[in-house]
């Protein structure tokens, strides 16, 4: 059984990258379990599959394989023997993930690599219901967060960044309407799980995030 340490959070609060970071310092396997829902989103988005049916998505799941690859340390993540991972970062993904996310079949198809990675490795996953569903049993357990505005703004900038054209404005109403949708899901709601570590990185610059989220886990992992 690996050493697991299970980051929850809110989108836009930087689990991805400053998980990533972590465990690059700390040599464990990276596990972004969002990028798992955002493949998932990605095929209906492709596909024309309205993400609110629940069953034209459970009925396109037979017809999704989702893997993923460690290459050069970074997660790569797989459709169909398409590389994606960069596919499934364009906005228009964000809101499909959350939507098919909270459908029960979608949550049990994922669930089993999961796990099965937490096991073989030590990981560090993210996701938003890590601590609370997927690994309970997790090491360490982080709720990390932000105010919508920060995680709005680190969006934009992302996204500016790869060239797309995106709204500040609209940015910030789908940060407060995802956090709505994942709080508020009957099938494992985004909150903190218990005995987690409440991480606030509002104001913080990386570099502060990141030793922030480094002395936490390495406190928690030696007691």
């Amino acid at each position: 059984m690996g050493i697991n340490v299970a980051i929850d959070g809110p989108s836009g609060a930087g689990k991805s990258t400053l998980a990533r970071k972590l465990a690059e310092k700390l040599k464990f396997i990276y596990v972004d379990t969002g990028a798992l829902y955002r493949t998932i989103g990605l095929y209906a988005l492709r596909n024309d599959i309205d993400p609110k049916d629940e069953n034209g998505v459970i009925a396109a799941l037979s017809d999704i394989e989702v893997e993923i690859k460690f290459i050069g340390g970074e997660q790569h993540v797989y459709l169909n023997d398409e590389d994606v991972s960069a596919d499934i970062r364009i906005h228009e993904v964000s809101n499909y993930a959350s939507l098919v996310s909270a459908i029960p079949a979608v949550r049990q198809f994922l669930f089993h690599m999961q796990q099965k990675m937490a096991a073989e490795h030590d990981v560090i996953m993210d996701g938003r219901d890590i601590g609370t569903v997927v690994l309970p049993n997790a090491d360490v357990k982080i709720f990390l967060t932000a105010s919508a505005e920060e995680r709005a703004t680190r969006r934009y900038e992302e996204l500016l960044s790869r060239g797309q054209e995106v709204s500040y404005d609209q940015i910030l109403a789908d940060v407060i309407a995802r956090d709505e949708q994942d709080t508020n899901r009957p099938i494992a709601p985004l909150k903190p799980a218990e005995n987690s570590v409440i991480v606030d990185t509002t104001g913080n610059t990386f570099d502060e995030s990141l030793a922030l989220l480094y002395k936490t886990v390495t406190e928690r992992l030696e007691k």
